[in-house]
């Protein structure tokens, strides 16, 4: 039996004169409810509403670009030609073709011999730009949740567009006149049998503005592209198809191997650790299927699903992949799994795997475990999740609950009506319809009761549109809304002696439930019978619910941080109203695991949410007693040509050398991803090191074609060139240069060139250009004249503040020239395009000579890296839910056997206007700069971003004699 005070009834503490309470537990159970007034002889019948996820709002890729597409697939995702510019992107014939089949495959079931309804009404709601298509299904529970079902397994959901780079010398006979025949066969081949589009396109163009002599050839990426158009299941299995046959034309041979496909992501390992290792040492590309394979049960017609067991293996020779496959098989017999089984619900099931399933393939891949859900619109609530440890399926378990924690369910019992006002059957499709669109959530109504389940936005926009229904407004009705949270955060909520929930009970006239204790949550019940009521008093429990927000500090620094008796903490604690928890080695399961594991988040802060903005301000001063090499860890994303990634795995020594001197982690993208971008973790002040010494193993190069001419020819034939230029630009650009003639490079009057190759290292990019103007100035002293063909790159506009002296009438600054045909040098008034001009000075600033200033320029693929001083003030705490603010991140470090999250005496202050006051970011930390307040719906509905320190030094105060640093005298070395 459950303890009395878990669960508070509307009398625990204070009376409720004005509560009705039988209207709280009512006598005949629905599917999701109770209802008063119908008896339980009565058949049941349902009205059933739901959205399709057709994404009606992916458009085809552009004509222009468009060099072979495979049988039909341009009359699917273009627009005829005599279409408007204006015709929206849902009205392409593949998205109106879906609509149509779902259109039939209702009025099929509606004919059938089940007795059950369905209907489909597309509608253009304001809160989406585009088309949302609803179906409303009435019969029986049983009917209309198997037609449900029936109608998402065989629809495609989720339609998108993947993308695969390729080289044109690929694709393109000897004399580039023509596509290779068996290219495009192959490509007709992958489309008729994975059921997708697939289209060639040529290389893509960056603005014009990137580009050099205003042909656009720096700014171009020359690979080509292979964009597939289809359900998510036939995209990937297609790309996969795509990205082996490139293999097989870069001379690779394939093969594969079968597995369960539940030992998939446990094999791979954590962030699929395992699996690189196994390609390094063998040379080899391995391609897993989707994880998902059991749940998205769709199939286009005519086309062939991928065996969700089977994984594809290319390599240099079939002893590797040999290899490969018994280095798997090892791996897979040394495997011993720990099984746990959870209970989640069905409608919550369903909702994550149509909107959060990129959220639970990262969690799979982060914790090198497996997530078996029941297919889609099952009903079923059972998920099973397997690993090698023990702990890693607990924080899987963990993470999944935490994602429940942002959907919301609601029931809306109408008690007494005039049944006069009784909506036809019609007309409860047309309202359910319309709800539902404007909404998103999924919306029943049985026996006079809505039942709402979503996200905590869509239930609370349905909620909103049904009580300005007027047959349920003149209605005696009863709210409740469910709220699920961790078993961890039940305290934490509810205050001591339940003090904050009496307060809110008293405040806003609801009841509050804690009920449905499990394992791992617990919901709460918002009560009422006015819907004013319920969404005051729903706000009011939002802003108590938990806003956390968890970080990585070394745990050498936690005993500073903490103080003598917990008092540097305790001060901070108190002085933001914020709970700080630390987590050791021994929490997170014992010394000497693996190097992934030190570098999890162990340090969780947490408060209502109403104090959320604080949260940063906590994180801010913690960081500030950590030493620069150990800073708040973020990560920055290189782009690395996809194949040159196994070049980098064979170094792989090289690279963990890398990481352990920077104390990084390089992350490269799954074989099956096709990605180009690579990404670095580690703390803010060192990634950007190991980012440059990453990028000095990954060569480049750029090619200037100049005109020929007998006197450049003659000096580039000489010693003086061969002896002394190319050893200065070697020693002090780091760059070497090749002469080549190419008899196909012609000058625009057909005249022959000569071609100038630049090799150079990623990072050392930003020296090309004066290296070229280094050559430039020692052609010109020889006398020798060159006409650029392309490849030149420009200068950038002048960094100088010339444009801003007009503005200042000064003796010692010279004037700029007249901006304007008057003779006065100046604009008679800053009016608002002055001051425009003036605002956009500093936005104009760039640095001539740095590696990001050049790479847009010489990179054939994308922009190398971002600005390294952009990732010094990154971070990527913010919560998922906008209401909930349960952050998944905040249990992920912590034993699961310990609770430390009570009230533990970290109390906000009161207010006597309010009980709820909105707090303001304040000057926490010290710094002159001053936070702005944070402008949101409701105090506390999201963590703020991270704001940029306003200090001219290195970002962080001195940690010695500082008064606000919350220690009195110096810990440790001064930092340079």
């Amino acid at each position: 039996m459950r303890h009395w005070s878990e669960r508070m009834g509307p009398g625990f503490g204070m009376s409720r004169p004005n509560m009705n309470m039988n209207a709280i537990a009512p006598q005949h159970k629905t599917a999701h409810g109770v209802s008063p007034i119908l008896s339980p002889t009565e058949q049941s019948h349902i009205h059933y509403s739901f959205n399709v996820p057709f994404s009606s709002d992916l458009a085809g890729p552009n004509t222009e670009d468009i060099l072979y597409a495979t049988n039909g697939a341009v009359l699917r995702w273009t627009h005829p030609e005599d279409a408007p510019d204006d015709v929206p992107i849902y009205e392409l014939p593949v998205h109106a073709q879906n609509v149509m089949n779902l259109r039939k495959m209702c009025k099929e079931l509606s004919t059938g011999p089940l007795p059950v309804e369905a209907h489909v009404k597309s509608s253009e709601p304001k809160r989406v730009k585009g088309q949302v298509t609803n179906v409303c299904l009435s019969g029986s529970p049983e009917l209309v949740h198997k037609s449900r079902e029936k109608i998402l397994n065989e629809i495609p959901l989720a339609l998108r567009c993947a993308v695969v780079d390729i080289e044109g010398e690929l694709v393109l006979d000897a004399d580039a006149t023509a596509l290779k025949s068996h290219v495009v066969d192959h490509l007709d081949g992958i489309a008729q049998f994975c059921g997708v589009d697939v289209f060639l396109l040529g290389p893509k163009f960056a603005s014009p503005s990137e580009g050099l002599n205003g042909n656009g050839d720096a700014g171009r990426d020359q690979r080509w592209r292979v964009a597939i158009y289809g359900d998510m299941e036939s995209a990937e299995h297609a790309k996969t198809r795509v990205l082996i046959f490139i293999d097989r034309l870069l001379g690779r041979v394939v093969d594969g191997t079968m597995l369960e496909l539940s030992l998939h992501t446990v094999v791979c390992g954590r962030s699929r650790k395992n699996i690189k290792l196994i390609e390094s040492a063998t040379n080899t590309a391995i391609y897993f299927p989707p994880p998902f394979s059991q749940v998205y049960r769709y199939c286009p017609p005519s086309a062939n699903r991928r065996n969700p067991e089977e994984i594809f293996i290319t390599g240099d020779t079939p002893q590797n992949i040999a290899m490969a496959k018994q280095k798997i098989h090892e791996l897979v017999s040394r495997t011993r799994l720990f099984m746990k089984d959870a209970v989640v619900a069905a409608a919550k099931i369903d909702s994550i795997l149509l909107t959060r399933l990129d959220k639970v393939r990262k969690i799979m891949e982060t914790n090198g475990t497996f997530i078996q859900f029941p297919p889609m619109a099952s009903t079923r609530s059972m998920i099973r999740i397997q690993g090698v440890e023990g702990l890693h399926v607990e924080r899987t378990v963990r993470d999944i609950m935490s994602l429940t924690g942002q959907f919301y369910s609601a029931s809306w019992w109408i008690q007494q009506v005039d049944t006069s006002r009784l909506p036809s059957p019609a007309d409860i499709r047309t309202m359910l319809s319309d709800i539902c669109a404007n909404s998103d959530a999924d919306i029943s109504f049985e026996k006079l009761t809505f039942t709402i389940t979503g996200s905590d936005d869509a239930v609370k926009a349905a909620l909103m549109v049904i009580s300005e229904i007027k047959f349920v407004s003149r209605s005696q009705y009863q709210i409740r809304v469910k709220i699920e949270l961790a078993n961890e955060h039940k305290e934490f909520v509810s205050g001591k002696k339940n003090g904050k929930i009496n307060k809110i009970m008293g405040q806003s006239s609801v009841q509050i439930i804690f009920d449905g204790f499990n394992e791992y949550n617990f919901n709460i019940d918002v009560c009422a019978g006015n819907y004013e009521a319920m969404k005051s008093g729903l706000g009011l429990v939002e802003q108590e619910m938990p806003a956390s927000i968890s970080f990585h500090v070394p745990d050498q620094y936690h005993k500073r941080i903490i103080g003598i008796g917990g008092q540097h903490i305790q001060r901070i604690m108190k002085k933001h109203s914020v709970f700080v928890k630390f987590s050791n080695a021994m929490d997170r399961g014992g010394v000497g695991r693996e190097d992934d594991d030190i570098k999890v988040d162990n340090v969780i802060c947490r408060t209502p949410a109403r104090n959320a903005q604080n949260l940063e301000l906590v994180k801010s001063e913690i960081l500030d007693m950590v030493d620069r090499v150990d800073s708040e860890f973020t990560s920055q994303t290189v782009n690395v040509d996809r194949l040159y990634h196994r070049q980098l795995l064979l170094r792989l020594n090289q690279l963990e050398e890398l990481e352990k001197k920077w104390n990084c982690k390089i992350i490269f993208p799954s074989t099956e991803q096709a990605s180009d971008d690579v990404t670095i973790t580690g703390p803010e002040w060192q990634v950007p090191h190991c980012v440059d010494e990453f990028l000095g193993l990954v060569p480049d190069q750029h090619e200037l074609v100049v005109a020929h001419s007998p006197e450049l020819k003659k000096y580039l034939d000489s010693k003086a060139f061969r002896n002394d230029i190319i050893p200065k630009l070697k020693a002090q650009y780091v760059v070497d240069v090749h002469v080549e003639e190419n008899e196909t490079e012609l000058t625009d009057d057909g005249k022959p060139t000569i071609t100038l190759l630049w090799s150079f290292t990623r990072n050392n990019a930003g020296g090309v250009r004066d290296a070229m103007d280094f050559l430039n100035t020692n052609l010109a002293s020889a006398g020798v004249e060159v006409i650029v063909v392309k490849g030149a790159i420009p200068r950038p506009k002048s960094d100088s503040f010339e444009d801003s002296l007009q503005y200042f009438d000064s003796k010692l600054l010279q004037h700029a020239p007249a901006v304007s045909a008057t003779d006065s040098p100046i604009k008679a008034t800053f009016g608002d395009d002055v001051a425009r001009e003036r605002s956009t000075i500093f936005d104009k600033l760039r640095k001539p000579g740095s590696m990001s200033s050049i790479s847009s320029f010489l990179d054939r693929r994308k922009n190398s890296s971002h600005s390294p001083a952009s990732s010094f003030f990154k971070n990527g705490s913010n919560n998922v839910s906008k209401s909930s603010l349960i952050s998944i991140e905040s249990t992920r470090s912590f034993n699961a056997d310990r609770n430390p999250w009570n009230d533990s005496g970290v109390n906000l202050p009161e207010d006597d206007t309010t009980p709820w006051p909105t707090r303001h970011f304040g000057n926490g930390s010290g710094s002159s700069y001053d936070h702005k307040p944070l402008h949101i719906q409701h105090p506390g509905d999201a963590t703020p971003k991270h704001i940029m320190r306003g200090s001219t030094d290195s970002g962080r105060p001195s940690t010695s004699h500082s008064t606000n640093s919350g220690y009195p005298g110096p810990i440790g070395p001064p930092r340079s």
